[in-house]
Parts: structure tokens; sequence; C-alpha cells
């Protein structure tokens, strides 16, 4: 007998900083009895290191099942094809997940993919887009959707005023694809992901209002949009899930024990952790700058360089490191455990790309940063974090757009040594209090689950017990049919108590019919219905078994049909 609730495919773009995010959300929806099922490709499952065991993984195809995009050589091709291959085998998919007796109620996919929406209604199911990008983010590349600003900008566009966002941005801080053979593609990826988004029931974003009140506020006018960050493992925030200590998923093999050992003999908050995530590539001359720059800093330093980087690292310089210094003042590994890494004591700065997941991750865990961008979204992100954020330094490139030795060691000690770092580092560690906090005090992913599903939630908040019925407390409860298409739904409720329904978002004028023992009657659902979310944790009655409802206090027994519910509810 199937015990979860609902039963939710989760379908990612096919890159590590996609998928994590995602995964980390399922498992928060999967602690809610919402059976997970991830949808990824073939040549993505291929390249796995680590997979996770907590949730059912599930292949579609993207068409270039032996090497994904690296195969079909450009975005355009690549694109092209997944979208009428992936819509296909997704389709298979779900067909498949049915007939074992297990049909997927929801969609949630990453807007990378907008196909999905269609897919979603093709089955009559519920979707919801998932950012993996900042609002922030979000909302310029809305605003290049609408051609109200163009990327790359015009040379004169040296102040951008974008409607929602708290600053003013220049050129250099808009995402920036001119690295890349493909940037038209890219851009056009990236923008449509609002081409049909008005389509799909949910918009989620990887952020948390208090760090976004303003352009959040602004995005929420025109999407129905709910942040459901951070999305990264619940033993670094709230502590819910126990097991929660990584993401789970990797394509890269993580040197963990050498890493951990290493800095467990270094002093507290002396090391300067560098990495530049699973996608950034820097130029030759740029590593050796930045070689240089760790090593003139004087600073402890665990480096990551990937195994398809280390061969631009400067000549001999692992042998110079170990001989110098006998990896006591560096240590160079081809990949870590970032989270365990940054949570480390002896952390005292990260020096990063500034993506996206490796921002969040150093701002929950109170870590400063020196911030050496190298493309999309990572200016924009550097922008909030020195400007707005305060909470770490740019290291600024030259002409020829390289980050030179004296800058990244300037940077390193102005965070590391001096007064403007002792401020940033008291005010991570001090944010690290406050999100623990906010995690504590809301339960996003609780509304977020509810939000997903509305009329799952108004057919099982209804569910009654035995006792109840044997007391005679109940006279008929049962579960509510829901008809989205109408927005007509039934509940059917116990008389003469203080009840509990669930809420359906789906309409502003949908029909309450509530059966009594002496009445029956039909109400218009708007702003007659007075209801109020309970936020003290008080649960009682049939709340209880789904910690969410909407408290409904009505007249006992004494209505009848001659008076107005609405009138009567107190």
């Amino acid at each position: 007998m199937n015990t979860h609730k609902a039963h939710c495919l989760i379908l990612p773009y096919p890159l590590q900083g996609h998928i994590n995010p995602m995964l980390q959300f399922s498992k928060r929806l999967q602690s809610k009895r919402v059976k997970i099922t991830i949808a990824t490709t073939k040549s993505f499952l291929k390249n796995m290191k680590e997979l996770p065991t907590s949730v059912s993984i599930e292949a579609i195809s993207d068409g270039y099942d032996d090497d994904g995009i690296n195969q079909a050589k450009t975005y355009e091709a690549y694109l092209t094809r997944f979208k009428e291959v992936g819509s296909d085998t997704l389709s298979q998919l779900i067909q498949k997940l049915t007939n074992r007796g297990c049909p997927v109620n929801c969609i949630v996919y990453d807007p990378f993919l907008p196909w999905a929406v269609e897919v979603a209604k093709n089955f009559g199911l519920v979707s919801a887009a998932f950012f993996t990008q900042n609002c922030a983010v979000d909302n310029i590349y809305y605003h290049v959707h609408k051609g109200v600003i163009k990327l790359p900008p015009i040379q004169n566009d040296e102040k951008i005023l974008i409607p929602g966002l708290s600053c003013t941005i220049e050129s250099s801080d808009v995402p920036n694809f001119e690295s890349s053979p493909e940037a038209d593609k890219l851009v056009e990826l990236l923008v449509n992901q609002f081409s049909n988004l008005e389509k799909t029931d949910w918009v989620l974003v990887n952020s948390f209002y208090e760090l976004e009140k303003e352009v959040i506020d602004w995005m929420s006018k025109i999407y129905p949009i709910k942040t459901i960050g951070p999305t990264i493992p619940s033993m670094y925030l709230d502590k819910r899930l126990h097991d929660d200590k990584e993401y789970g998923l990797s394509i890269f093999k993580s040197m963990t024990n050498e890493c951990l050992n290493w800095l467990n003999h270094q002093p507290i908050s002396s090391v300067l952790y560098v990495s530049f995530g699973s996608l950034a590539k820097l130029e030759s001359e740029q590593m050796l700058e930045l070689a240089w720059g760790l090593k003139n800093s004087n600073k402890s330093f665990l480096w990551v360089v990937r195994s398809t980087e280390e061969s631009k690292l400067p000549k001999n310089f692992l042998e110079e490191l170990k001989l110098t210094s006998g990896n006591n003042k560096g240590l160079v590994v081809s990949w870590c455990p970032q989270l365990q890494v940054l949570e480390h004591e002896s952390i005292g700065c990260f020096l990063t790309h500034c993506g996206w997941n490796s921002t969040l991750e150093a701002i929950s865990l109170g870590v400063p940063m020196v911030i050496m961008p190298q493309w999309s979204d990572q200016p924009t992100n550097t922008k909030l974090v020195q400007d707005v954020w305060e909470m770490g330094v740019r290291a600024k490139q030259d002409d020829k757009g390289i980050v030179r030795r004296d800058v990244i060691e300037e940077c390193i000690k102005l965070v590391m040594e001096e007064d403007k770092g002792k401020v940033i580092r008291k005010m991570q560690r001090n944010g690290r209090n406050w999100l623990e906090m906010l995690w504590t005090k809301v339960e996003v992913q609780i509304k977020t689950l509810k939000n997903l599903f509305p009329s799952w939630y108004m057919a099982n908040i209804m569910d009654t017990n035995e006792e109840e019925r044997v007391k005679g407390i109940t006279v008929e409860v049962g579960r509510a049919p829901f008809e989205k298409e109408t927005t007509r739904f039934t509940i059917l409720d116990a008389p003469g108590t203080e009840i509990q329904l669930g809420l359906a978002f789906e309409s502003q004028n949908a029909t309450l019919s509530v059966k009594r023992r002496q009445a029956c009657e039909a109400v218009s659902y708007y702003e007659l219905i007075l209801c109020c979310l309970s936020g003290d944790n008080n649960f009682h009655g049939t709340a209880k078994k789904h910690l969410l409802f909407i408290k409904w206090k009505c007249l006992e027994a004494k209505v009848n049909s001659e008076h107005s519910l609405a009138e009567a509810i107190v």
C-alpha cells in the first residue's frame, strides 16, 4: 500500500550546479511523505561518481546519450534535439509510472527546459518552474525578455536602473557570456526561461526573502513566486533532516579525507579556501597570476583545481609547494566536500567565482569572500555580495581581463587581516545565526508543498479518525471532490466544532459546500470568508496529521439554513 501523499517528478537541467539545489528541495518534500522521482539524462548519469540513495532516479534522453552537449557540439543543436527527444521520453516516463500504480501529480522543472510545461499540461499535472539563480538575476533576464535591456549592454549603458532592484548596476555587473563562442545562444537559453512561464502554476526561486526583499516583492506582482532557499543540506541549516550532510550527487570524486585531515592541523580562521566550481575554466595566464597571488599572500590555502585544469598550473608549482612547506602552507586537490570545508573552523576566507550555489553556501555558513567572477550570473552575484550584502570584496581585472597577483594578494589580506575583514567575518558569523532562526521560525517547504498540491491538501486535510466517528463528533467527513478546471470543490464537514480546512489557491471564487446536521448551504469563497494561517505551531484536531491548516471558526450546531454561513463565521 502506498503511504506517500503525492508524487512529484523533478526535471533538472543536466548540470551539477542545477541538479544540486533541486535535489535538496526534493529531500525536503520527501520528508513530508511526498514521493520523489528525479528524471535526468542518460548522458549525465553515465558520468556520475556518486548517486543519492534517498530518492528514485529515472533516465530520460536528451538525444545525445553518449556524451550530452559535448556530443552535440553546439548549444543550438543540443537544445533543439533535447526538446524533441526529451518531451517524448519524459512523456513515456510519466506513463510508465502511472502503469506501475504510482501516477505523477506534479512536475517541478528547470525553466532551461520550458517545454516541460507542455508535457505537464498534456497529462493534466500541476507544474512549478524552479529557478536555480537568485531573483535579482532572474529579474534581469525577465527585462531582457521584455526588451527593456540588452545583453551585452550597449556601450552607453554605464549605469543601468532595473525595476525591482534596490541598486543601480553598471555594465560590468550584468550577466556576461562574452567568453563563450555561443554567447547569443546562451542568452537566448536564459531569456527563454520566461517564454511560457505564465502557463506554470508556481515559480520557485532558490533564494530567501530576507536576502532579496525588494526584487522578490516586485517579481511577485508578475508571477506566483515562492522562495524556497537556501537549498543546501539540512545539517548546515535547521538540522531537521539528520542524515542530510551532503548533496549526494556528484560528477567528481571528492578527496574528503585528504582535505579534512589537512584542515584539522591548521589554526582557527587561518586558511583561504579557493574554488571556481564545476564549470569555470581559467586562462593559463590567470592561473599563473592566481598561483603567485596565493603564494605571495603568505596564507595557508586549500585550492581545488579540477583534473582537467591541472595542466594550467605553473610549471613545478605542486612540487615546489611540497618542498618549501611540506604541504603545510598549501594543499591542491581535484575536488573536495565544499560544505564540510566551509564549515571547518580553520577556514577564514573563500576565494570564489561567485556561482550562486557557492554564494548561498558561504552566506549560510558565515564565510567572507574574495570574488573573481568569470561569466554568466557571477558578475551580478558579485555586485550583490560586495555592495548590497557587504559580505565580500571583488578582485578587479585589468584591461586585459586578468586579475593580477598583487590585486589577489591585497584582497586576501584585506579580508583576512585588516579591519574590514574583521567586520565582514563578524557579519557573516552572525549571519549564520539569523539564518538558522529563519529556518526554525518558518517551515518554507511545508508552505510550498501546500501550494504545489492544493487539491491534495483539500482532500486529505479533512481526514478524520475512527475515534471521532465512534463518539459521534463527526457526522460525515471524507475526501473532498475537487475539480481544477471548474474551480469547484466540496467539503463534508464536522458539525458544531471548530474545523480546519485546506485552502484551494486556484480560484478567488471557488464554491465551498459545508454539510451539517441541520444545514447545507453554499457560499462564495472570497473576502467574506475570514481565515488565518496558524503561526504559533499550536496544531490540534486533524491538522496534527498534516502540520498545515487554515483555521475556520464557525458557529456551532445552532447554525441553520436561515443563517448565512459567511455572517456566522467568528
